[in-house]
């Protein structure tokens, strides 16, 4: 693999939640690492702990036990306000239902995280601009969510995402609310976008089309990596996939 550096190490991680009288472990000693640069691919079924280890690496979670490090940095010792400042310029988000600011402007979406992080405006309208163009909606940074299609409003979400020059993008079902055409189109998007610049992509997922653009995939299954998979040892194949239980 071309790059060597670890964006992301998870060292040992335990997570217990609390349902009632009931104690629920959704991971139970987890060890990650994600070499810089890479596309990344979290699958298992409903339950397994992918989304309980996404919110992990995204600083949204913390863990029971164990280490979660971004760069080398241990992220369970910083104090809320280091934790946000981590999360405002090392990591782009994508989910599922796009979460983007209904009364805003695509552009004002897109905006948004960098004059948190102390652009000046016109600077940010400009670079806000250039991002919107980068994936395809330089004709409709003026429009509303209301009017973009899931697709383009996805798309939003993803300029968003690069809008402090992340180390890490982590798409939470990035396809999961769009048909197949789009989702392809959104997946063939990510892998450009990391290729282009560097950046390490992270998605927890079902959709098996990720498997044709990760350069790795983590299985995961009843709180545990069942097995991770590079790129050369996947078994893909038109319509079908090999997932061995």
């Amino acid at each position: 693999m071309p790059f060597t550096r670890k964006i992301v190490r998870v060292s040992k991680v335990t997570k217990t939640f609390q349902l009632g009288k009931v104690e629920v472990q959704a991971l139970k000693g987890v060890d990650l690492e994600i070499a810089a640069g890479n596309y990344i691919s979290i699958m298992g079924p409903s339950g397994s702990g992918k989304s309980t280890l996404f919110n992990m690496i995204g600083g949204l979670d913390k863990p029971t036990s164990g280490k979660v490090f971004i760069d080398e940095v241990d992220i369970a010792q910083l104090d809320a306000y280091e934790l946000a400042w981590l999360r405002c310029r090392k990591i782009g988000y994508i989910f599922q239902t796009f979460n983007i600011i209904q009364v805003m402007t695509a552009l004002e979406n897109v905006t948004l995280p960098m004059i948190f992080a102390g652009m000046s405006n016109d600077a940010a309208v400009e670079k806000g601009i250039q991002l919107l163009k980068l994936v395809g909606l330089g004709d409709r940074f003026q429009h509303k969510p209301f009017e973009l299609s899931g697709g383009q409003q996805q798309r939003v979400a993803v300029a968003r995402a690069l809008a402090n020059d992340p180390a890490i993008i982590l798409a939470d079902e990035p396809t999961g609310n769009l048909d197949l055409t789009t989702g392809a189109e959104i997946i063939t998007l990510l892998k450009r976008l990391s290729q282009e610049r560097q950046v390490t992509v992270i998605s927890a997922t079902h959709d098996i089309k990720m498997l044709n653009v990760s350069d790795q995939v983590v299985w995961i299954r009843d709180g545990r990596i069942e097995k991770i998979e590079d790129r050369e040892e996947l078994s893909i194949s038109v319509g079908q996939v090999d997932i061995k239980g």
